[in-house]
């Protein structure tokens, strides 16, 4: 595991954090009051917020299954870790291909502290946790070198990230530094929110977010295909997660008919 710092010393209990409010809305432990306190004032303004969660979740499942199964994918990148989950991304790559090697980066303590569990991998395969940020994608590739060829594939994962990342604070020049360090045949895949399916909820939820002191961003269909320029968009192309290749779901249950408030899709790097 790479970093020095003590995980315990570096959590910040008095302010919500993005990964353990995510936590939350899938029924996780590893939360805090306060987290708790802006998921509750979000789902009381946005009843859909747990379902969202849960359709994001999945999508990163189908979106693995598809570049280790049919990509023939090896290597990944997942940026915005956040609290292990089981099914992890490492689990559903190695499930298929037990050699895959998997780098994961999260900024928040916690997930330091619970790192451990990420790299609960096959023997044949790698699995490394850095702690850094993806405001830092200098620092991000040079960590991931040590385990990923990046001369070779790599699917490079940003799911339900880039929405705390606003357009003036970088958002596309950064996803842009990661994918041109990426070898050709590589993979994007990113989730990111959207105020085009119920604006009014999403509204209420940035503002909410906002007073706990976190960015929130709710970009248009064409704000978040932006992030994919350059790439070949895998069908079905941007379209809310929970429409993204049904046919890959695996131990999904019923979430009920309404909308899902994230975009997403993977797109290869083709030259």
């Amino acid at each position: 595991m790479t970093g020095t710092e003590s995980a315990a010393d570096g959590i910040d209990t008095s302010r919500p954090h993005p990964a353990r409010v995510y936590d939350w809305y899938l029924g996780g432990k590893d939360n805090y009051p306060v987290d708790e306190r802006l998921g509750q004032q979000i789902t009381a303004r946005d009843p859909g917020a747990k379902r969202a969660a849960r359709s994001n979740r999945w999508f990163m499942q189908r979106a693995t299954r598809h570049l280790v199964r049919t990509a023939g994918i090896r290597q990944f990148l997942d940026i915005g870790t956040g609290i292990p989950t089981e099914p992890n991304l490492h689990q559903i790559a190695q499930s298929t291909a037990p050699d895959a090697r998997v780098v994961y980066v999260d900024n928040d303590p916690i997930v330091l502290a619970h790192a451990e569990a990420l790299l609960r991998g096959t023997d044949e395969g790698v699995t490394e946790y850095v702690h850094a940020d993806v405001r830092e994608p200098r620092k991000i590739l040079d960590e991931a070198a040590r385990v990923l060829d990046l001369d070779r594939p790599v699917a490079l994962s940003l799911i339900a990230l880039m929405h705390f990342v606003a357009d003036d604070s970088g958002a596309y020049e950064l996803v842009g530094t990661l994918v041109d360090a990426l070898a050709p045949g590589s993979f994007l895949s990113l989730s990111a929110m959207t105020a085009d399916f119920e604006p009014e909820e999403v509204r209420r939820g940035i503002e909410a977010y906002a007073r706990g002191g976190v960015t929130l961003v709710g970009r248009s269909h064409a704000g978040v295909s932006r992030f994919f320029e350059g790439l070949d968009l895998v069908e079905p192309g941007v379209v809310s997660v929970k429409d993204w290749r049904p046919e890959l779901a695996e131990g999904e249950t019923p979430i009920g008919d309404g909308p899902v408030s994230l975009y997403g899709g993977v797109g290869l790097k083709s030259r």
